[in-house]
């Protein structure tokens, strides 16, 4: 009854954060919410191998199991082949006020917009943005190459500059 008990305590504590996790990785809450409740499934089995290392360690291990179990989805339903061609993606304006706007557009919103990109590229920016991975280790852990890594972070990147231009035309 004690790992019930602990399980629930876990999952209490940390469920609000790692759905945030998931969605980063997915097309939407539904899904989402499918490979948080994996991803605790394999955090309640895996709990023995969890070393502490000191307060943040069990979030940081538990964020990390999350965004394995999404990822092994998007490799399993071979979601990163469902990207654009090339000539449907716009050229970077190289337009300086892009970095501005997207720090006065609510977080909400550019969230949303990461959301909508395409399973590959959104992976590939959330790996580079939010978990700080390099392109040679993003490639390593998607089974792709250096080259597909950095060209769909480049393509995600002008698509994210195609909404932050659109949403702030329209807020005028």
């Amino acid at each position: 009854m004690k790992d019930r008990e602990l399980w629930n305590d876990i999952y209490n504590r940390y469920a609000k954060r790692m759905l945030i996790v998931c969605m980063r990785y997915s097309a939407g809450r539904e899904e989402a919410e499918d490979r948080m409740h994996d991803g605790f499934m394999q955090v309640f089995r895996s709990l023995d191998k969890f070393t502490d290392r000191g307060e943040g360690s069990l979030r940081a291990w538990m964020e990390r199991i999350m965004i394995n179990t999404c990822l092994q989805h998007i490799r399993k339903k071979d979601l990163l082949k469902e990207s654009r061609p090339v000539e449907s993606v716009p050229e970077p304006s190289g337009d300086p006020f892009l970095e501005a706007a997207a720090e006065r557009i609510p977080v909400q919103v550019l969230q949303h917009f990461i959301q909508e990109l395409p399973a590959g590229y959104r992976t590939v920016f959330n790996l580079f943005v939010f978990e700080e991975m390099s392109h040679k280790e993003i490639a390593r852990k998607l089974g792709i190459k250096e080259k597909t890594s950095s060209s769909q972070f480049y393509r995600a990147k002008c698509l994210l500059a195609r909404q932050i231009k659109e949403y702030e035309s329209k807020q005028r």
